[in-house]
């Protein structure tokens, strides 16, 4: 560390290293003050707030007995979606910079110092996150062809005029005794195929949200006197993006043999902060959250995190659903109502950054 024989008491500023200065300004002990029952509560509260915003909308996505209103429905995916875009820049990239951006402690040190890390990171997870997202949408092409299957105009300018006109007919017609007798598995296939495609994407965003959440734990297991507030502020925030989650979940037509995943996935992400919080409670006098190491850490899981919600959130999420759905609503009213809970939640959650 550059502050070890760094002596606070004595600092000329015109030959002081600035390194040395930041680093003793932004180092910090354990902050931890008490209020264990308080804590305790928080681990169970959470528990039972995000995995029922999570498990709600599938339930009702489900039942055949219980349906909710579609705008219902639309508010909660739509909402959420601005949730996970303002926790991406606010919650996420923002905390990454004052921890390992370049006028921070860590950024300043070391191999740290040489580049500006963050959008670095950034970039690279939303890079990573393309890759895959790409790889696992050719791969569903692959396996199961393209949902329609135009002819090239590469195919038409080299095919010419050299094509027997009847053999074409006979073709067409052999092509639609085929699709006729394949009817019956075509259902199965495009809903295979639609499975495939949503759930990497999915997959994709809930790895994001609780690469954030496991740091979010940590911290309410271990903060000083800014737990009364960060208390209500993370059970709003956790729900709010189970919410999303669900919702988004709730879409995604899970084949038969995967019945369990929905129920694993919404486990996966109720689960993630409260067993955080026990882990921040076990180490809740000897953790720092404002250590170089602790800092260098959650920095870097900041900025990976970012970048995957920042992609989600802005391909899978907007883009896909606004300007390349093929199945997107006419109803201006509708289109009204999804971009109002999308700002809110957006709105909502920017002002939760305020605090947490």
């Amino acid at each position: 560390m550059a502050t070890v024989n760094f002596d606070p008491t004595n600092v000329d500023l015109t030959t002081a290293n600035p390194t040395e200065v930041i680093c003793f300004l932004q180092a910090s002990q354990n902050a931890y003050n008490g209020n264990l029952g308080a804590r305790i509560s928080a681990l169970f509260v959470i528990l039972i707030i995000s995995s029922a915003a999570t498990v709600f909308p599938v339930i009702t996505g489900q039942s055949k007995r219980f349906k909710i209103p579609v705008y219902i429905y639309l508010f909660a995916r739509y909402f959420g979606a601005g949730v996970i875009i303002a926790t991406a820049f606010i919650h996420l990239m923002d905390p990454a910079y004052r921890e390992i951006g370049p006028n921070t402690c860590v950024g300043m040190t070391g191999n740290w110092s040489v580049y500006s890390w963050p959008p670095a990171i950034i970039l690279a997870s939303v890079v990573a996150m393309f890759l895959l997202d790409f790889g696992a949408e050719r791969y569903v092409e692959i396996k199961y062809g393209t949902e329609q299957n135009p002819v090239s105009a590469e195919a038409v300018v080299t095919a010419g005029s050299s094509g027997n006109q009847s053999d074409q007919v006979e073709t067409k017609l052999e092509q639609g005794q085929r699709e006729s007798a394949s009817r019956s598995n075509d259902a199965d296939l495009k809903a295979d195929r639609s499975f495939r495609q949503q759930i990497a994407a999915f997959l994709i965003l809930e790895f994001g949200v609780i690469f954030h959440s496991v740091i979010i734990g940590l911290n309410l297991g271990t903060s000083g006197p800014e737990f009364s507030t960060l208390y209500p502020v993370i059970v709003f925030h956790q729900c709010f993006e189970g919410l999303g989650i669900g919702a988004r979940m709730s879409a995604i037509p899970f084949p038969q043999r995967f019945s369990w995943l929905p129920w694993a996935l919404c486990a996966a992400y109720g689960l993630t902060t409260p067993i955080s919080i026990a882990i921040g409670l076990g180490l809740r006098t000897t953790y720092n959250s404002g250590s170089f190491t602790a800092n260098t850490v959650s920095g870097t899981f900041d900025s990976l995190s970012a970048g995957i919600l920042i992609y989600t959130g802005l391909v899978e999420l907007l883009a896909r659903d606004f300007l390349f759905n093929p199945e997107r609503t006419m109803d201006n009213r509708r289109l009204t109502f999804m971009i109002i809970c999308l700002l809110v939640g957006a709105g909502v959650m920017a002002l939760l950054g305020k605090w947490a």
